[in-house]
């Protein structure tokens, strides 16, 4: 990691300005703005694809994208969720070319659990390991659509309007969608832990 004085100048500007340089065709903002940019859309596609090597491929043919597509980019405020609709494009292109099938298995829902679960703590190991794996299933039932929602909302933490806008849908379908995946984890996790009260 280079020191806050070693970093180029580009890496302290402002959004609004790298996104006013890279619309002239500025490489080096265009740089800045996918290195800022770019572990949050390849988090948002690992979750997607449940998969390290897909994600990689589709985060660069996201920035390839946004690229060609900067200007229409309207509000400059909501690029993080711009650059999110265009991953989630690519991901759904991806999986209908390519056949993707999104498994409930319990395993391949790894990646979710990160979203969600923080870091265990050297004594709590085991246990969490066990509640992992339990969000980790449930997660892995939820429809792909739902479950990208929540994420959104937890992981991302983008605010409903903006989730609304990744989705393509409507605000009051946001929140719908994101209630009744709360409730489905619940519900799941309850029946898991056998619903008891301590």
């Amino acid at each position: 990691m280079f020191a806050a004085q070693d970093e180029a100048p580009e890496a302290r500007e402002g959004e609004r300005t790298l996104l006013r340089r890279a619309r002239t065709g500025d490489p080096g903002a265009f740089r800045v703005l996918f290195e800022r940019h770019s572990p949050a859309v390849w988090r948002f596609l690992k979750d997607s694809f449940r998969d390290e090597a897909s994600a990689d491929e589709a985060t660069q043919e996201t920035f390839v994208r946004a690229h060609g597509r900067l200007a229409t980019l309207r509000d400059e405020d909501r690029l993080a969720s711009w650059l999110l609709g265009i991953a989630r494009l690519v991901f759904l292109e991806s999986r209908r070319v390519r056949g993707i099938h999104v498994d409930v298995d319990g395993d391949e829902s790894e990646g979710l659990v990160e979203a969600v679960l923080p870091t265990p703590t050297p004594e709590d190991l085991l246990l969490d390991r066990e509640t992992e794996a339990l969000l980790a299933a449930a997660l892995g039932h939820l429809r792909e659509e739902r479950r990208s929602a929540l994420l959104l909302r937890i992981d991302h933490g983008l605010p409903y309007e903006e989730i609304a806008q990744v989705m393509g849908w409507s605000l009051p379908k946001v929140k719908n969608e994101i209630h009744r995946a709360r409730l489905q984890l619940r519900e799941r996790l309850a029946a898991h832990i056998g619903g008891g009260h301590p």
